[in-house]
C-alpha cells in the first residue's frame, strides 16, 4: 500500500466509522483502471452536440420493445409507485430504460475498483476537477458502508457497476442508495442489482424527493416572435424554471393551449442539432426534476420521449 492509499483508507474509516485494518484491506485491493479516468472528461468541444442523433440511441425499436415487455411484467408495480409517489409510470419506465436498457447493461465495472480510481488518480485536465474528485471521494466512503454490510451477511460476489460507479436497474450512486432507495418488494432488503421492484419504487422515491409535482407536464412546445425576441435573458438562467408564463410571452417567447395556463415558472430549454438549428422546449419544474437524476437536458428529453413511446406502444 501507498501511503496515499494508507491515508485514504484512515481518512474514510474515520469519516464512515468503519474498522480501520478493514478499509486498508480492501483499498490494498483495489485495482487502478487506467481507462476510467479518460471516460469521466467531457467530450471535446470541437464535437458539436447533437440531439437528434443522441435521441436515435434511446428511442429505437429494440429499446421501446424491451420497455414494453417490462412494462408488462412490473405492470403492478409501476401501477403502485404511481399511486404512493404520484410519479407516472413512463417517467420511471423511460428511466429504467435509458439508464441500463431495461437491466441488461448495469456495467461490468468492479465499483470498488472505479471509485478507488477516480478518488485517487481524477483526471486534471477535467474543468470541475476538485470538486468532481471530492464527490467521488465521498461516494466511495458510502460505498464501503455498502461493502460492509454486503460481505457481512456472507455474499462474496463483486457489486459491480458503471465506470463512475452507479449500481443496479435504476443506475444509483452509493450516495442516491442510501437517500432515496427503497424496499419495494416487501422482502426485507433493498437490492436495486436484483430486485427491479426496488428500483422502481426507488426512482419514483427520487423524482418525488426532488419535488415532482403530481399531473405536471414536463415541458411545452414554445416558438418565438423574432420581433421582440430576447432570447440571451431567456437562456441565462439554462434549464432553471425561472420565468413565469407572463414574463416569458414578454420576451418573446410564444405558447400555446394548456401552455399558456401554466401556473409554475418555465425555462427555455435548447438543445443542439449539430450543424443544424437548435430546438427548443418550454421546461417546465417538473422537467428541472428530470435533471436531478441526471444534470443533462438531452438527458431528461431521452427519457421523457422513450417512457412516452413505451407507453404509446404498449396501448397499440
Amino acid at each position: 500500500m501507498t501511503p496515499e492509499v494508507t491515508a485514504l483508507a484512515d481518512e474514510l474509516a474515520r469519516q464512515q466509522a468503519l474498522p480501520v485494518a478493514w478499509v486498508r484491506q480492501q483499498l490494498s485491493g483495489a485495482r487502478r483502471l487506467a481507462r476510467v479516468p479518460q471516460l469521466v472528461l467531457p467530450p471535446p468541444v470541437s464535437v458539436p452536440k447533437n440531439w437528434r442523433a443522441y435521441r436515435e440511441r434511446f428511442i429505437e425499436p429494440r429499446r421501446i420493445e424491451a420497455g414494453v415487455q417490462f412494462w408488462q411484467t412490473h405492470s403492478n408495480a409501476l401501477s403502485r409507485a404511481e399511486q404512493t409517489y404520484g410519479v407516472p409510470a413512463e417517467m420511471i419506465v423511460g428511466v429504467i430504460g435509458v439508464e441500463t436498457f431495461y437491466g441488461q447493461h448495469m456495467g461490468n465495472y468492479r465499483v470498488l475498483d472505479a471509485l478507488t480510481t477516480l478518488t485517487l488518480d481524477f483526471p486534471a485536465a477535467h474543468p470541475r476537477a476538485a470538486e468532481r474528485q471530492a464527490f467521488f471521494k465521498s461516494e466511495l466512503g458510502h460505498f464501503l458502508v455498502q461493502l460492509r454490510q454486503h460481505t457481512r451477511s456472507g455474499n462474496t460476489t463483486p457489486i459491480n457497476g458503471s465506470f463512475a460507479g452507479a449500481m443496479g436497474w435504476p443506475q444509483f450512486m452509493p450516495s442516491s442508495i442510501n437517500k432515496f432507495a427503497v424496499d419495494f418488494d416487501g422482502d426485507g432488503t433493498i437490492d436495486l442489482r436484483n430486485s427491479p421492484v426496488d428500483a422502481i419504487g426507488s426512482v419514483a422515491n427520487y423524482f418525488k424527493a426532488f419535488g415532482w409535482q403530481t399531473g405536471m407536464p414536463t415541458h411545452y412546445p414554445v416558438r418565438f416572435d423574432e420581433t421582440r425576441l430576447d432570447k440571451p435573458t431567456l437562456l441565462a438562467p439554462d434549464i432553471v424554471p425561472s420565468f413565469s408564463v407572463s414574463s416569458f410571452l414578454a420576451k418573446g417567447a410564444l405558447l400555446d393551449g394548456e401552455a399558456v395556463q401554466h401556473a409554475g415558472p418555465l425555462a427555455l430549454v435548447e438543445v443542439f442539432n449539430g450543424d443544424d438549428a437548435p430546438s427548443y422546449v418550454a421546461g417546465t419544474e417538473n422537467f428541472y426534476v428530470v435533471t436531478r437524476y441526471n444534470w443533462s437536458s438531452y438527458y431528461a428529453l431521452a427519457v421523457i420521449e422513450l417512457g412516452q413511446a413505451v407507453k404509446a406502444a404498449k396501448e397499440r
